[in-house]
């Protein structure tokens, strides 16, 4: 199903559940959903359709690592990331404000904006709100983030609570320069760390100023998994029914169910690629670490009910052998099985709210997986 325009339907809730399905004029998205991570325009150790062949409606990228290498007006030459990287489901991306977190040590941050010294080279940038949103306008994303201030966790409520004030006035300033373009999705982004009157405080600002869907950011930066949850307690239901709810950079399966159990919809992270090159799997029976020697023997597939490439047909000791030789075809087999299982697994949750038995199924896999 698409449209000329992005909108977002509210379907059913089972208690706090919500399935919902995204339109864009590239295609829509069934919620809950998972984004595989294609930080720099690609999904590591994976081709595109092999990513929509595991049920993928969209991935996200990022704009800072886009900005940096290799450049936005080389990807706005050819009309923008899909063509670029030869992708036609939607594209979400990120606006940089992680990376003004991440990569700390490396910016420095006023009201107008934030300055890096490239990791790449050493080259300076600067990304403001503005600037944020016409890299994203000439990557010609589908959904849009406003420029924030992610901070670190800290105790410190008084440095949280600047940043608050920060992000908000950052994402008046992405809304101006977004405009009007009713084709794309403008996602404001709640910050506040751990504080439920700060988190409150951000998301009323956002609401007055009025987005296409809210994402919760500056979680799962060092909390706990009990205090990123109490935070969604505090949160979603004050959050508007009938706009997509993203929680950023979340994470493993245990954090989707919990996630979606207090209405979150859409998720992204890179655990699941970034796991499948180390060596680890995703399945139904919990995690397999492919580099542990008790594998050397076992001539079993990881899944046997995974057909994509023929991946049933690779043994673990097969793969043990390919990852502890270092061999790409190792974690190609690897990512492929963890974005495969991640999107199962959103796909089990979105049935089990049709039928109004997520909680059943949130209890029989929220230990296991």
């Amino acid at each position: 199903m698409t449209s000329d325009n992005f909108s977002f339907n509210l379907l059913k809730e089972d208690k706090e559940a919500r399935l919902g399905k995204i339109i864009t004029h590239r295609g829509s998205i069934d919620t809950p959903a998972f984004m595989p991570v294609g930080t720099q325009g690609t999904i590591k150790s994976a081709f595109i359709e092999d990513v929509k062949s595991t049920g993928a409606q969209i991935i996200l990228s990022n704009t800072y690592h886009l900005m940096v290498r290799p450049g936005s007006e080389r990807i706005k030459r050819v009309g923008g990331l899909h063509k670029f990287m030869n992708c036609d489901l939607p594209i979400l991306t990120d606006s940089g404000g992680f990376q003004i977190m991440s990569l700390s040590k490396l910016v420095k941050i006023n009201n107008q904006g934030a300055t890096f010294n490239s990791h790449i080279d050493g080259k300076k940038f600067t990304l403001s709100p503005e600037v944020s949103i016409k890299i994203q306008k000439d990557l010609n994303s589908d959904i849009v983030m406003v420029l924030d201030e992610c901070p670190k966790l800290s105790t410190d409520k008084n440095k949280i609570e600047e940043s608050v004030k920060l992000s908000l006035s950052w994402a008046n300033r992405s809304k101006n320069e977004f405009g009007d373009n009713p084709r794309k999705g403008l996602f404001g982004i709640i910050q506040g760390g751990i504080y439920k009157d700060l988190r409150l405080e951000s998301l009323e600002g956002l609401k007055k100023i009025d987005f296409d869907g809210y994402a919760l950011g500056g979680l799962a930066v060092g909390e706990s998994q009990e205090q990123m949850f109490k935070t969604l307690e505090d949160v979603t239901p004050f959050m508007p029914k009938n706009k997509p709810r993203y929680l950023m950079g979340v994470g493993t399966p245990s954090d989707l169910l919990g996630a979606v159990k207090r209405g979150v919809d859409m998720f992204d992270c890179v655990i699941p690629t970034r796991a499948g090159r180390t060596g680890l799997a995703f399945t139904w029976n919990g995690k397999i670490n492919l580099k542990n020697s008790k594998y050397q023997k076992d001539d079993s597939p990881i899944n046997n009910d995974i057909n994509l490439r023929n991946l049933n047909v690779y043994s673990k000791s097969y793969i043990n052998h390919l990852i502890n030789s270092n061999e790409i075809l190792g974690s190609m087999i690897l990512t492929l099985n963890n974005i495969f299982f991640y999107q199962q697994l959103m796909k089990r949750i979105r049935e089990a709210i049709k039928t109004n038995s997520f909680d059943k199924f949130y209890n029989e896999y929220i230990n296991i997986i």
